[in-house]
């Protein structure tokens, strides 16, 4: 098994992610938390992207946290949107990308609703299958080139 297919395999498997290939690279992409009321619609996304250089011994790798939402919320002026009620994020910066956790908790039409993520957790696991298997782990703050 290559490395792109032996990392392929932990986002799919492991992760949970939906991967798509590209060669020698692939992209991940996982849904944290979605919440649909009848007249908005807010997601959280995390995505990865990941190229296997062969000739250098190297794994490029990018990754992101997007929110997003449509539609009408209700409420107060003070109200986030939809009922949802907060997030907080703590993370530190490197070269080598962000660490930290994703952490929110709300309520939406009467319910409860709450989730951690911790998006280091998924990095720390592709950069350790890189090193396994000889490969030089390279974090980039852009995705330009995979």
């Amino acid at each position: 098994m290559s490395v792109a297919d032996e990392i392929r395999s932990y986002l799919s498997k492991e992760a949970g992610a939906k991967v798509s290939a590209k060669g020698q690279g692939g992209e991940a992409e996982l849904v944290i938390a979605e919440q649909k009321s009848f007249l908005s619609k807010k997601r959280v996304e995390y995505s990865a992207k990941f190229k296997v250089d062969d000739d250098d011994r190297a794994v490029r790798f990018f990754e992101m946290l997007k929110e997003s939402g449509a539609g009408m919320s209700g409420g107060d002026a003070l109200d986030v949107g939809g009922g949802w009620g907060f997030s907080k994020e703590t993370y530190k910066t490197s070269l080598g990308g962000r660490d930290g956790s994703l952490e929110a908790q709300g309520s939406l039409l009467g319910k409860k609703y709450a989730f951690t993520f911790d998006y280091g957790r998924i990095r720390t696991a592709v950069q350790a299958i890189a090193q396994r298997n000889g490969y030089r782990f390279d974090y980039q703050v852009t995705p330009k080139g995979l």
